[in-house]
């Protein structure tokens, strides 16, 4: 009888370190509909409309030209580069130039992850606000760092004081995002102003994504952090085509970055992607040619899809409430339930066919939150989706009270 080890007894089990990473809920919930077929999604971040035609139509002249099948620059064409410096200066009065300097990345959570890998190391702390953007947690432990939760108000606002508190000497950069997944909620100019100056005083990153920076409801502005004065030497800045272009598939995004952590990005993303999809970077010159306009003339649909959906949330009453939301396509609804997130999220998909994201993926741990998001509806499902939800939300409330 052989006493030759099996080879899979012996095979080692995946790492700790991912094993520490969060599950991806976005797969679990997918899932749920999946088993139930009818549902309703009010869950994964994207809007309803597609690029411009203009994108799509920069394929064939892609196409017709061999060396676009080749390996390109690994921060990006020349063209998209200028495109984007156009952009960033006019729209969020930020200059690329030596000091700072603009990578094109495969979406937005490239970017963080690019940010996290290049200013941190092992054990080092990165400050996140709760709720956070459960990609961002979840690249934070990936790269071996570890988060420091920070608390934010009941209007999930920053708390300047709060963060100061936490900074320590193993942190390297506090996460900011405005408008906010998944609350909402848009920060104030003199909040980020607050924020960007403790992180120049400590000598840290101030990381802040901008991904929704098109979508702003009722006279709300948004701010660029890295257009302050004296902000270009600690100010990492994340957008993305995802969302205001209908962009999602085609994973574009990009950073803009002290010129000091220029060659570090450019290592991280050659090791693991060498250049962004060079048809994406074509058909996102073409959205670029477009403009925002893309976005902002489709949003009086999306207000008054956010009206309706605020209104069937208000006629919970003291069920649910939910922060005053101005921007991205959210609501943090917080229900008053002994449920849990996951639990209640589940029996909503299962037993009233509609989908929304448990806010224990966003570190809302107590009270049960859920994550609504209104961005894919058009006017022929709405009233269904929001008819289901509150109707599920009542009788899960009322079964299981807290």
């Amino acid at each position: 009888m052989s006493t030759a080890p099996d080879f899979y007894q012996c095979m080692r089990g995946p790492s700790q370190r991912l094993h520490a990473v969060q599950t991806p809920i976005i797969p679990l919930v997918g899932e749920w509909i999946r088993q139930t077929p009818g549902t309703i999604s009010l869950g994964q971040g994207v809007v309803s409309y597609g690029p411009p035609a203009e994108a799509l139509d920069a394929i064939p002249a892609f196409l017709a030209d061999a060396e676009n099948h080749k390996y390109k620059p690994v921060d990006g064409i020349p063209e998209l580069q200028e495109a984007l410096a156009v952009k960033l200066a006019v729209e969020n009065g930020v200059i690329v130039g030596e000091e700072r300097r603009l990578v094109v990345t495969a979406g937005g959570n490239m970017a963080f992850m690019n940010a996290v890998l290049a200013v941190t190391d092992p054990d080092d702390e990165v400050i996140l606000l709760r709720p956070f953007y459960f990609n961002h947690e979840m690249a934070v432990v990936m790269a071996g760092a570890r988060p420091v939760i920070v608390d934010t108000d009941d209007e999930c606002q920053p708390r300047p004081e709060l963060i100061r508190a936490a900074i320590t000497s193993r942190t390297r950069a506090v996460v900011t995002i405005s408008p906010n997944n998944p609350a909402g909620v848009v920060y104030s100019e003199s909040l980020l102003r607050e924020i960007n100056s403790l992180c120049g005083e400590r000598g840290i990153y101030h990381v802040h994504d901008e991904a929704y920076e098109h979508f702003l409801f009722e006279g709300a502005r948004h701010y660029s952090p890295g257009a302050f004065e004296d902000a270009s030497a600690h100010t990492i800045s994340l957008y993305s085509l995802s969302k205001s272009y209908g962009f999602a598939s085609w994973r574009i995004g990009y950073m803009v970055l002290p010129e000091r952590l220029l060659e570090s990005v450019k290592k991280i993303q050659d090791t693991y992607l060498i250049c962004p999809p060079v048809v994406s970077q074509h058909v996102a010159l073409g959205a670029l040619r477009v403009g925002s306009d893309h976005c902002l003339c489709r949003l009086p649909d999306l207000a008054a899809r956010r009206m309706q959906v605020a209104r069937a949330l208000s006629g919970l009453g003291s069920l649910c409430r939910a922060p005053r939301a101005l921007g991205a396509f959210y609501f943090l609804v917080t229900v008053r339930t002994a449920l849990d997130s996951v639990t209640l999220g589940e029996r909503l998909v299962r037993e009233h066919r509609v989908a929304v994201m448990p806010g224990k993926a966003f570190g809302m741990e107590r009270p049960c939150t859920l994550r609504v998001s209104y961005g894919a509806l058009d006017d022929a499902i709405v009233a269904e989706a929001t008819e289901r939800l509150v109707r599920g939300l009542r009788a899960l409330a009322e079964e299981h009270p807290r």
